[in-house]
């Protein structure tokens, strides 16, 4: 067991050295990721203001709504994978993948452990520009008054960004079988962007809508952790979502790992 947590930390410090080599492209990313948010603003204020006493003022009223993608924008920076289905997809097709297979390391854990690594940096740099933004919009922001809902809102980012990088690394493995895996991933992005609320809030949906999105694993993306911290949720509502999250988590594992091996069975070492 020492050997093994050894090893791992081992490559979450080059994951870490790495990505933090690159700080300053993290801090730009992070800086432009806002600027979404400014058009979001003007939209939603025409939208409120053309319709003062519209349907959705009875669900959110307008700080509410721009608390709602500032959170969603917050999330994103702190769970999205970036690049890693790509570099998994070329790690495979380029034969980088050899290396590993030839030594003692679980290539899930590897990637895994550089994805946390880079997620960290990610969060660390930046922190500034999230403290900017919550300065400039403050009047729209609403704390918990409930001390819970900061635990249930960590475990469900950790629940999120584990769940986001597991589709991606299950995607990319597809690599094993197909030279180019770019058209399912945007074709799974597209997905995501409807079904996780990076659009819009999902409750603003048909009935039927929210129903089915409460048992996909897009929401728990996005918008379900921006609908702890905002307490739209009861206490059974937060705690049956943790526990669909989990499941999805769960059954994204057991799936990743069989892809895995079906696509060493079919994998031919070439480069490396």
């Amino acid at each position: 067991m020492g050997r093994f947590l050894r090893t791992y930390a081992h490559v979450f410090a080059v994951g870490w050295q790495n990505t933090f080599t690159y700080r300053w492209n993290f801090v730009l990313r992070s800086l432009f990721s806002f600027v979404p948010l400014i058009g979001t603003v003007f939209l939603w204020r025409a939208i409120y203001e053309g319709h003062p006493e519209g349907s959705l003022a009875t669900r959110y009223d307008y700080p509410q709504m721009i608390f709602y993608f500032l959170l969603s924008i917050l999330v994103n920076l702190l769970t999205v994978p970036t690049e890693d289905e790509w570099q998994i997809a070329s790690d495979i097709r380029d034969g980088f993948i050899n290396s590993i297979l030839l030594k003692p390391i679980d290539y899930f854990t590897y990637r895994y452990c550089l994805f946390a690594a880079y997620r960290l940096v990610y969060t660390l740099v930046a922190v500034t520009p999230v403290l900017i933004a919550l300065w400039i919009f403050r009047h729209t922001v609403r704390w918990p008054e409930h001390a819970e809902t900061y635990l249930a809102f960590a475990v469900s980012l950790m629940l999120s960004g584990t769940l986001q990088f597991l589709i991606a690394y299950s995607i990319a493995l597809l690599a094993f079988w197909i030279q180019e895996v770019s058209t399912l991933v945007f074709i799974v992005y597209a997905f995501e962007v409807f079904f996780s609320g990076q659009m819009f809030p999902l409750d603003i949906l048909p009935p039927a809508w929210v129903t089915v999105s409460w048992w996909l694993p897009f929401q728990y993306e996005i918008y379900f952790p921006v609908q702890v911290f905002q307490e739209r949720l009861t206490p059974s509502q937060v705690w049956g979502g943790l526990c669909i999250a989990a499941g999805w988590v769960g059954a994204g594992w057991m799936g990743a790992r069989c892809i895995y091996r079906s696509g060493l069975k079919h994998y031919t070492a070439v480069g490396g």
